[in-house]
Order: structure tokens, then sequence, then C-alpha cells
């Protein structure tokens, strides 16, 4: 069996660096590793609309968007599918068969769906199409063939729930669809990288991520504005480590050739984290040493999405060339749907000259 890679992200703004450590750089990995037969990036936009049908607009400018951080942070069109979500109108048709082999009932249980309608505010009135969202994942996943989906943590009950949904199908309809596996990032830290001010989520309406293309002195602002350790007043007193953001953001980035750059008294991460948590050791100098982290790590990114910039057209050609193969797929995973629920009736022609014997 080939092995495919499904992952994608909504278009609701610029990416910050929690998606560049929760799944962006893993992708690239993935994508030089050569272990994928193939790998699809989707932008997410209808999915983005069951939260944004009133503001369309905000979708509709963020695709461009999206589409330069993932170039800009190397994945390639010629490695790498990059496709519009909204442009293969057979996920429609495959999320329409896949409600009718999930109750309400179950979607209501998606700890995943309840956290987001909560984050929303949707629990007076949700809107149908975000509460069946796991059901278009899941066409999402299984239009592809996928059998490996790099999600975050806060993500595997929505690949349980396309699991549930391909052993349902393929129980009732007969060996057709393929079970997706998690691949969770490699990385602790890196499965849930909270706001800078502490929150358990990055949010654009928080205004508290770091955006892959941020400017170096906003970087620096946001790392020496962070979170920290509450109770750590002077500098000689013992710092916390526990849900200190700055620490969770050197677990998921720095490595030890940082610390001989940018602080050679320390020779790596332990050492920094045991003098923190003894004393002596203040929040400013440990938030230079991130900062100075961070602004290596972006300023690639940076420079290479400034010179994407230049060529929009190129980038929706990009975008374009990707969806219609996608499109070419997706009606080839939809066409064995069919066939296996025998809803294909003008190329049965077993069942035509069957009925034609039936009426003699």
């Amino acid at each position: 069996m080939s092995k495919i890679i499904l992952t994608g992200d909504r278009p609701t703004g610029k990416l910050h660096v929690g998606h560049y450590v929760g799944s962006l750089r893993r992708r690239v990995e993935l994508q030089e590793s050569g272990e994928y037969d193939k790998i699809f990036i989707m932008i997410a936009d209808a999915q983005a609309l069951t939260d944004n049908a009133d503001n369309p607009e905000k979708v509709r400018q963020n695709i461009v968007e999206v589409a330069l951080d993932y170039m800009a942070c190397g994945l390639e069109p010629a490695k790498s599918t990059l496709f519009i979500q909204s442009q293969i109108p057979q996920l429609c048709e495959l999320s329409f068969y896949y409600m009718n082999l999930v109750t309400v009932s179950r979607l209501q249980r998606n700890p995943t769906v309840k956290a987001e309608i909560q984050m929303r505010n949707f629990e007076a009135s949700i809107p149908v199409g975000f509460f069946t969202y796991p059901i278009s994942q899941a066409a999402d996943i299984t239009a592809f063939k996928a059998t490996t989906v790099p999600v975050g943590e806060d993500q595997m009950p929505m690949i349980e729930q396309t699991r549930e949904i391909v052993h349902k199908f393929n129980s009732v309809y007969g060996e057709t669809l393929v079970e997706p596996q998690v691949l969770l990032p490699n990385n602790q830290a890196c499965m849930r990288l909270p706001g800078i001010d502490g929150k358990a989520k990055m949010s654009k309406s928080l205004g508290n991520c770091i955006y892959l293309s941020e400017e170096p002195e906003d970087i620096k602002k946001k790392v020496m504005s962070m979170f920290t350790d509450p109770n750590h007043l002077r500098v000689e007193d013992p710092g916390s480590l526990e849900g200190n953001t700055v620490f969770i953001y050197l677990d998921a980035f720095c490595k030890e050739e940082h610390f001989e750059r940018y602080l050679p008294d320390y020779a790596n991460l332990e050492e920094l984290k045991a003098h923190y948590q003894r004393g002596g050791l203040g929040d400013v100098k440990v938030k230079k040493f991130l900062n100075h982290v961070l602004q290596e790590e972006l300023e690639p990114i940076r420079n290479r999405r400034k010179e994407l910039q230049k060529d929009i057209p190129y980038i929706f050609e990009v975008l374009k060339r990707g969806s219609e193969e996608a499109e070419k797929i997706a009606a080839q995973t939809l066409k064995e749907v069919r066939d296996s629920m025998k809803i294909n009736y003008f190329a049965d022609t077993a069942l035509i000259k069957e009925q034609a014997e039936k009426f003699k």
C-alpha cells in the first residue's frame, strides 16, 4: 500500500509559530524524508467557512497568506500537492454519504468539537456545518486514501472519528476506504504551544501569537512581554518551569548550538533550567536568549516569503495545478465509493440487464 499524507490548515489568518512547531516543520521533514509516496497539503477554506460564513472575505484574503507561509517554510510544489479544499467538489458528496454513518450523539461526544464550540461561544446556536466538520474532515482524509495524518494531540479525537467512519463504511459496503494513522509531533513541547500570554492556545483574536512573517523588532517585543513565573519577582528568587511560556518555547525551538552562539555560559537547556530553578537567573536574560533563537529560526522563512510575494500569480498557479491534481484523485475515490454503495446505476450493466429481465 502507498504511504500517503493528508494535512492542512484553515485560512483564517497568517500562520504562527504554533503552526510551525506543531505541524509545518514536521511536514517539511516528512516531505524531505522520501518515506511517503504522496503528500497532500490542504488549505481548508470550506471548513473555515463553517464559523466564518458571515465573513467570507476573511477566508478569501487568507488563502494566499497561508500558501506563502507553506512555501516559505519549505513545502515545495514539486514534492507536495498544495490545494484548496473548496475546489474539490467530490469532498462534499463524500461528506453527505458519511453523514448517514454517524449519529448526532456521537458528534456531541467528540471532545475536540465540544472544546471548539465552547471556544467560539456556539453553545446556544451551533451552525450545522461546524457541528459536522469531523465528518467533512473524514471526507478530506479518505478522499486521498491518506495512511498518515500529522496532527497535534488535541486533534486525535477527530482522527478517531474518521477511523470509525472508515470502519463502518467498510463493514457495510465492503473494503473501500483506507483507515488513517495519527502522527504526533516528536517533541512534547510542540504538541500544543501556548500563546505568549500563557493562554492554552494561540489566537489572532487574543493577540497572543508570533507570526512566521513578523519583523525582527515585533518578534523581540513579543518575546520580552512573554508570561513567565509570576512569583519570580527578583533575580535571586527560585523560578518555576511549570507553565512558564519562555521555557516551553525554548523546549520547542532551541538546540545546543544556540548556546554556543548566544549563551556560552551554559552547555545546554537543562543547565539553564537548573540555574533558573535554584535562583540567580533573571527572566530578561532568558527572554533575550529566546529572542536570538527565534530570530535565527524565523529569519530565513521571512526572507523566502518576501521573495515569493513578488510573484503572486505564480502562487495561484501552484494552487490551481495542485487542486486539479487533487480533484482527479478524489474523483477516483468517489467513483469507488459509489460503486461500493451500488449507486452507480448507469455504469452498472448487470443491474440494467437484471431490471430488463425482471419486467419482461
